[in-house]
């Protein structure tokens, strides 16, 4: 009976809560558009009486990633299906989506969208090349003088227990900044002295790559990988205009590497 009492006393002292008409859900704040200008360069191989031109489009930032690889993508399905470039990672590692960003060669996927929605941002292919069609340059060339240095293991014999070929840990250390290359021209096409002798000179890129061969440990053709650079223009025609370590988006020295090179065939 105390307990039936003292459970009545309790839920007498309870607060009673009124239950309230639910209330109507606010809309979600629709972000300010904020309009930015895009100038692309644009030619299409099929019209070749028609000049290349660069075309303005326009991105409303607010409904839009913050690299420009995602405007070029936004603009592509929304506004200009025939809009050609290459992209495929979108993380820079592939090197696709290489192209000239605001007078700086770069990759696009990395490369931020400027905020200043009153200045045009302006994109044109990798320079001081032949032009596929709009963003996307010929890189035939480059990938020959890529195939010329031989860029694999060679070796006169395999190891005993026919297993992987071992190299210490400081020999590892050796190819940091030379093997994280992606290949992407970025350097390569922002060197003068490629531009004026691409058929000859290797470039920075194809270069630094031969050197992260002549210095791996494993590899036993490094001679032979030095008298294929024994002339006049493979080589020489770099000028330390370092244009390839400015403007290399994985920041790698290719110059570096090339100036590691002439000082090796020095002694030899």
């Amino acid at each position: 009976m105390f307990a039936l009492r003292a459970s009545r006393n309790v839920l007498k002292s309870r607060p009673v809560f009124a239950r309230g008409l639910a209330s109507t859900a606010e809309a979600p704040k629709v972000p300010a558009p904020r309009i930015k200008k895009f100038g692309i360069y644009r030619w299409n191989p099929d019209t070749p009486e028609k000049k290349p031109e660069l075309k303005e489009y326009e991105v409303d930032l607010s409904q839009c990633g913050p690299m420009v690889l995602d405007a070029l993508i936004k603009i592509k399905n929304e506004q200009d299906p025939t809009l050609t470039f290459r992209r495929s990672c979108r993380e820079g590692i592939c090197g696709s989506c290489a192209m000239n960003i605001e007078g700086r060669n770069t990759l696009a996927c990395l490369c931020r969208i400027n905020p200043d929605i009153a200045k045009e941002e302006k994109i044109y292919p990798l320079p001081h090349m032949f032009v596929v069609r709009d963003l996307v340059p010929d890189l035939t060339q480059f990938y020959k003088q890529y195939k010329s240095i031989e860029p694999y293991l060679q070796r006169d014999e395999v190891p005993a227990d026919g297993k992987e070929n071992l190299q210490s840990i400081a020999d590892r250390r050796k190819l940091d900044g030379l093997y994280e290359c992606i290949l992407c021209a970025c350097c390569s096409t922002s060197c003068p002295s490629y531009w004026w002798n691409q058929q000859e000179y290797l470039g920075p890129a194809v270069l630094m790559q031969a050197y992260r061969w002549m210095i791996d440990s494993r590899d036993e053709a490094t001679a032979k990988r030095q008298q294929m650079l024994e002339n006049s223009m493979s080589l020489y025609r770099c000028h330390t205009i370092m244009n390839c370590a400015r403007t290399c988006p994985k920041g790698l020295n290719p110059g570096l590497a090339i100036a590691k090179i002439k000082r090796s065939m020095a002694f030899v």
